[in-house]
């Protein structure tokens, strides 16, 4: 069997220099001897492929490894991917705030800050804004803007992965169709002075844009639950939307429609940003909380509002987000049916123990016992900072993923 030119295989595994960093960064294998055992190249061609991954910065020594052999001998030297070479910048975008932070290609938040800027101030005004940012992330941290491989963004509303432009955003007025990555890679350029990145060979920065939801169940998948086959996040806040994670993978449907769950009819009249009449976000989002609350007598302008009344103990916030988990939850028996997934997990400003309460009380009462027997329901672990490290976990993915190792190799030179 042969792979593409330049890679041969062994058993259908590929073997280009790319799948050798992909077998290290895995700790499938670590050292030259396993990338030989793994691969089926010759000593002389692990070395020459290796060459190429250390000239780029991109894999370092570590310590000994174990001695396999009975008879004793030099332990063998292991291989590590080098995670200080470049750093990403990652933003999570709300309705009418965000957060931006600088990691580490490994996951680490070197620095980060958070704000208020709204989204129905419009693209240009709001990825101007994150690029500043960004470029004050990376005087703090004393980073070149050279050092930066990527940027990842996630956004409130649905996504065309292949064009990282948003498809009939019902919460974004005027980004519609818009050229995000083009617009923040421009602007991050006139906040730096950057020009071509030394990690990324050639052009601007690199920018991915992906569902906020997605990114947070990504981040959550990756850092804690990478064994769960099939992961669900539902992230209730402004809106109502779900990322779904499924053998490591973010599954976005055809044109990243997937997970809109906030606009499934649930059979009342309320009125729906969107302008249709009875969907889910209408009655059990935060922004809906919050108009009960106002109505009540408790002034509560959004989900971020509602957050907090719960945080101080409020019994009537307390009380309207436990009634929406159970709105949520009755929509989510059909998800738990259809998906089966090992974990279901619940983040943004409602979640916590009222909305989680709700949630169960219907879920388990309306899902077959079959569907949930596996089930662990939960809230996130990451809390704010889970949209942040999915983001950068995309841009990681991505960019040191086996075929674009070879791209990038190749642009650098080596």
């Amino acid at each position: 069997m042969t792979g593409k030119p330049g890679r041969t295989a062994r058993g259908g595994a590929q073997t280009s220099a790319g799948d050798l960093l992909d077998l290290v960064r895995s700790g499938r294998a670590v050292t030259r001897g396993a990338l030989q055992q793994m691969t089926g190249l010759s000593r002389a061609t692990v070395g020459q492929r290796l060459d190429r991954l250390f000239r780029a910065g991109w894999l370092r020594e570590g310590a000994g490894g174990p001695v396999d052999s009975p008879l004793g001998g030099r332990p063998a030297i292991t291989l590590e991917f080098d995670g200080s070479h470049a750093v990403v910048l990652a933003a999570d975008l709300d309705t009418r705030h965000a957060r931006a932070a600088l990691l580490t290609l490994t996951g680490e938040i070197l620095a980060e800050r958070a704000g208020a800027l709204v989204v129905e101030d419009g693209p240009e005004t709001v990825l101007d804004g994150l690029a500043r940012w960004f470029a004050e992330l990376l005087t703090e941290t004393g980073h070149a803007p050279e050092a930066v491989c990527g940027i990842g963004l996630g956004v409130p509303g649905p996504v065309d992965s292949e064009t990282g432009r948003v498809v009939q955003p019902p919460m974004m007025s005027g980004w519609d169709g818009y050229d995000i990555r083009g617009r923040l890679s421009r602007a991050f350029s006139e906040h730096t002075s950057a020009g071509t990145g030394t990690d990324t060979g050639t052009g601007p920065v690199p920018v991915f844009v992906d569902n906020d939801a997605n990114l947070m169940a990504y981040g959550e998948q990756r850092t804690g639950y990478q064994d769960c086959r099939a992961f669900v996040l539902v992230k209730v806040s402004t809106g109502i939307g779900a990322g779904v994670v499924v053998d490591g993978a973010l599954y976005r449907g055809v044109d990243g429609g997937a997970g809109d769950l906030g606009h499934i009819r649930v059979g009342t009249e309320a009125l729906c940003r969107c302008g249709s009449y009875g969907c889910l976000a209408a009655v059990a989002s935060g922004g809906a909380v919050a108009r009960r609350l106002t109505e009540a007598g408790v002034p509560a302008a959004s989900g971020s509002d509602v957050r907090d009344l719960l945080a101080a103990g409020h019994p009537e916030a307390a009380a309207l987000a436990r009634e929406a988990g159970r709105q949520v939850g009755d929509v989510l028996a059909t998800v738990v049916t259809l998906l089966n997934p090992g974990v279901l997990m619940i983040a943004g400003d409602l979640a916590g123990t009222p909305f989680l309460t709700g949630v169960r009380e219907l879920l388990y009462q309306r899902a077959l016992p079959r569907s949930t027997a596996h089930l662990d329901v939960l809230t996130a672990r990451l809390g704010e900072r889970a949209g942040l490290i999915g983001a950068g976990a995309l841009v990681v993915e991505h960019l040191y993923a086996p075929e674009r190792v070879e791209e990038r190799l190749a642009a650098l030179g080596v």
